[in-house]
């Protein structure tokens, strides 16, 4: 059965084909941050659905931005697709992206999760939390990010590099939260608590706290539902060891603040040259529809209202989350990323 079929509203689907029957053939460019196989089966739905071709680039992301950069004005691209705020804001501050003021968005996208000038929106909510062996820590143990620099860690985090975006904006949230004497005190404390040297990918620290090499981390939890769901033994095995905890739930003040999240997101290009088949796309991309698949196939919390998650996500239990408006974390990456320098997370 197709899943995204299964999701599809009728009201929206009909919406959708009323606004691009006059647009029928016409195309969309999109350079995309995601995995093909993460985003393109929407977007034939899309395609599908308002018979509005979509030509799919996919690739790193700082090489699509490099690549909209040099292309400047002959660039083909109309809609710049990433993960991270902290990558959505360096297109914002590298000037390949335009801002565009959408009501049918402003309306679905709650304003923390979009760009205050309009520049990018968020298409999907990714949760960062702490996660830890079930068998070798008890979660009364557990209450903020703050607390992994506590002694009681020591040689039991293991942690992604400093290099990975989705760590810089939990340290750029870190720092808007408490401050960035108390934020470079706090990574030095935990990089003292280390099991091993930072390395690898997310995954690759699940499945470290599987196998004994540390007790915690923090991951995004999409990863572990992917260990969840997997059809492969091993994985299934490191799943059911890990639990998710989630921080700073309790408590007044940053410590109440409660957990990271970021989003994925797109934002139009300086000079796409099909604004309009592009805003269709975006709007599609926030109906639910497109957050119905997201949150079952992806594993990625919806940004808009009323759409259920996966069965793999409603087990890691009801959290509350940091109200930071995200484009903050854009603005403070730059300083998370020297904070993280000085304190020794390599």
């Amino acid at each position: 059965m197709n899943l995204i079929n299964t999701f599809i509203l009728p009201a929206v689907a009909a919406s959708l084909l009323t606004a691009t029957t006059a647009q029928a053939g016409d195309i969309v460019n999109v350079y995309s941050a995601r995995k093909e196989a993460l985003i393109k089966p929407l977007l034939d739905e899309f395609s599908a659905t308002t018979g509005i071709k979509v030509n799919l680039i996919t690739g790193k992301a700082d090489a699509l931005l490099k690549r909209l950069q040099v292309e400047g004005s002959a660039t083909p691209a109309d809609l710049f697709i990433t993960v991270d705020v902290g990558r959505l804001h360096r297109a914002k501050e590298a000037g390949v992206l335009k801002p565009v003021s959408l009501p049918s968005l402003e309306k679905r996208i709650p304003k923390a999760l979009r760009d205050s000038e309009s520049y990018w929106y968020g298409l999907t909510l990714r949760a960062r939390p702490i996660i830890y062996a079930k068998n070798r820590v008890n979660p009364d143990e557990l209450s903020t990010y703050e607390a992994l620099a506590d002694a009681k860690w020591k040689g039991r985090i293991c942690l992604r590099s400093s290099q990975s975006v989705y760590n810089q904006s939990l340290v750029a949230a870190t720092i808007d939260a408490i401050g960035a004497e108390a934020a470079q005190d706090w990574m030095g404390s935990m990089v003292d608590n280390l099991a091993k040297a930072p390395s690898g990918g997310d995954t690759d620290q699940l499945k470290a706290v599987s196998a004994g090499v540390c007790d915690v981390t923090i991951a995004n939890t999409y990863y572990l539902a992917r260990l969840i769901n997997s059809s492969k033994e091993a994985e299934q095995s490191v799943a059911s060891q890990l639990a998710v905890f989630w921080p700073n739930q309790q408590g007044q003040g940053a410590l109440g603040r409660g957990a990271h999240f970021n989003v994925s997101g797109a934002g139009f290009t300086k000079y796409g040259k099909h604004p309009k088949q592009a805003q269709i796309l975006l709007e599609y991309l926030v109906s639910a529809t497109a957050q119905a698949w997201y949150a079952d196939i992806n594993n990625e919390y919806p940004v808009v209202a009323g759409v259920e998650v996966s069965e793999a996500l409603k087990g890691f239990g009801v959290y509350k989350m940091d109200p930071i408006d995200l484009e903050t974390l854009g603005e403070n990456n730059r300083q998370a990323v020297q904070l993280m320098d000085r304190a020794g997370w390599r």
